[in-house]
């Protein structure tokens, strides 16, 4: 098991800082705006946060750029969300736009179908004795729920092949 590093709290502000970051870097990655976050959260002020973030930067131990990419591909494949959840997600997490446009620009539109339809086929085959327009409405839910667009869904569902009575 990793030993947490202590915080000598009269150390100088700049070692204390750093203490704090490589301690939050153990748990998992962060972006740099979560990293920053989590310092000013801890008490540290502003321009050691930034100077802290930014000798971290240098040594290669945050990176936006691949902090995004292994964020999306982790999302898209384990939790099947869209793009769209995957890129609010990591501008909540202070991730800069280009590094987002990048990291989704890995996830094509068909991987993004592919993924909807395996969702909604998983859900599908639950609900064979459920009316057409209960299933509809919970694929469509569902789907929506994961951040897929209309487009996605409808293609889905037409794929499936479930009709309501208005559509037979």
């Amino acid at each position: 098991m990793l030993e947490y590093l202590k915080v000598d709290q009269e150390a100088d502000p700049y070692s204390i800082a750093n203490t704090i970051a490589l301690n939050a870097l153990v748990a998992r990655a962060k972006s740099k705006g979560e990293l920053l976050a989590h310092l000013k959260k801890r008490g540290v002020e502003d321009d050691v946060a930034n100077a802290t973030v930014f000798r971290l930067q240098e040594k290669g131990l945050i990176n936006d750029s691949e902090f995004a990419k292994a964020w999306t591909q982790s999302r898209h494949t384990s939790k099947k969300l869209s793009k769209r959840i995957i890129a609010g997600e990591l501008r909540s997490r202070g991730v800069d736009q280009q590094s987002i446009d990048e990291a989704l620009d890995e996830i094509d539109d068909e991987s993004e179908y592919r993924t909807a339809f395996s969702l909604a086929m998983r859900k599908y085959s639950t609900m064979n004795r459920l009316e057409p327009e209960v299933q509809i409405r919970r694929v469509q839910s569902l789907l929506q729920r994961k951040g897929f667009s209309f487009s996605t869904i409808s293609r889905v569902i037409r794929e499936l092949g479930i009709q309501s009575d208005e559509q037979r």
